[in-house]
């Protein structure tokens, strides 16, 4: 790999904007000239925006008008598709439903869409939390330009997916396997003009659970916290006339590379104007192991870090995080995976101590 544009992990003042256009190339050299930048990237930010990235301004143009169309819709209406209503932990989440780590509730709401799976797929049909069909709003379109989006930026993921390997000096294909019918979530997130809101911290800082994040946001508001303790601004970027988008390593990367690359701390700030924002969990499947792969871990080193599946890991965050599964677990309907994790306690794997939920 070529040297790196850092000084030290964590010391960073802006995110770095890479251009993806060689990930696409026919030739092995272009695109690992790519993945280098990108390992740069994921060693010593754990965030960076792409560009040329190849998702049509039309597709893009769509989803805004779908969740537009979604969100004028009353209260009432919305609450029909409930994200705890039926299996699958997918649909409307309203104001005040999550909390991230000892924050307040926040002033938005959101629709989840996750990863088709038939009711005869074996996940399934084996009862796994997270995965099944979509609660689908009855809407003109609504769900042709959500699905569109979502398979577009997907394939996306994959190809990030790659690119990742290769910064990790893997055969491209090394994590193909661990990604057939994932636990991958689309929000269509919405925050409400809010005239009243203060400049301060909105959703708590927090690594995000999967193995990475691609998001697409209208409006400033994210922010990334470097080694020196400083929030960084990651507003929207547009390159050459496409809007880029912004990509995050989450926890379970973090861990499988044994902390080769971080999952860094970030918020969201409490905004006066309406804002929407349309992030990509990509996950592996549900019962890949959340532990470091062989490969990233130094001869004869040993991890404290006791083992659960990706899915079970996403399922007890959910179970902690979501306002009507945090009380069927408080009424003992629902209890967490051994070896959980209180939220955000997998971030800075080198760093910090693993704590049990």
């Amino acid at each position: 790999m070529s040297t790196s544009k850092y000084s030290a992990r964590g010391d960073f003042s802006a995110l770095p904007i890479i251009n993806i256009k060689g990930l696409f190339s026919d030739r092995l050299e272009d695109r690992k000239a790519v993945a280098d930048e990108i390992g740069d990237a994921a060693r010593n930010v754990g965030f960076f925006y792409i560009s040329g990235h190849g998702i049509a301004a039309s597709q893009i143009a769509a989803l805004r008008a779908a969740a537009a169309q979604l969100y004028a819709k009353e209260l009432e209406w919305k609450m029909g598709y409930h994200i705890g209503l039926g299996r699958g932990h997918k649909g409307f989440v309203p104001e005040g439903e999550e909390i991230y780590a000892q924050g307040r509730p926040d002033h938005k709401e959101a629709y989840d869409i996750g990863f088709e799976a038939a009711d005869d797929h074996p996940m399934v049909k084996a009862n796994l939390p997270l995965i099944g069909g979509n609660k689908w709003p009855d809407l003109p379109g609504f769900k042709e330009a959500v699905q569109a989006y979502y398979a577009a930026v997907f394939n996306l993921g994959q190809r990030l997916m790659h690119a990742f390997a290769l910064a990790l000096g893997q055969p491209e294909d090394a994590f193909d396997a661990y990604v057939t019918c994932p636990p991958s979530k689309l929000r269509l997130i919405h925050y409400p003009v809010d005239p009243s809101a203060e400049d301060v911290p909105g959703i708590g800082a927090h690594t995000d659970y999967e193995c990475f994040t691609l998001l697409l946001a209208d409006q400033p508001g994210l922010e990334v916290l470097n080694d020196k303790g400083q929030w960084i601004d990651a507003p929207p970027v547009t390159v050459d006339g496409e809007e880029a988008y912004v990509i995050n390593v989450g926890d379970m990367l973090e861990v499988w590379t044994a902390g080769a690359f971080v999952a860094t701390s970030h918020r969201v700030r409490k905004v006066k104007h309406e804002r929407y924002s349309f992030p990509l969990f990509f996950a592996c499947d549900y019962n890949t192991k959340v532990r470091p792969l062989p490969q990233f871990l130094e001869e004869g080193a040993e991890t404290s870090y006791e083992e659960i599946t990706i899915g079970e890991h996403m399922w007890s965050m959910a179970l902690q995080t979501y306002s009507y599964l945090r009380a069927k677990v408080a009424a003992g309907e629902l209890q967490l995976p051994h070896g959980a994790r209180k939220p955000s306690s997998f971030g800075n794997f080198k760093k910090t101590e693993t704590t049990p939920a």
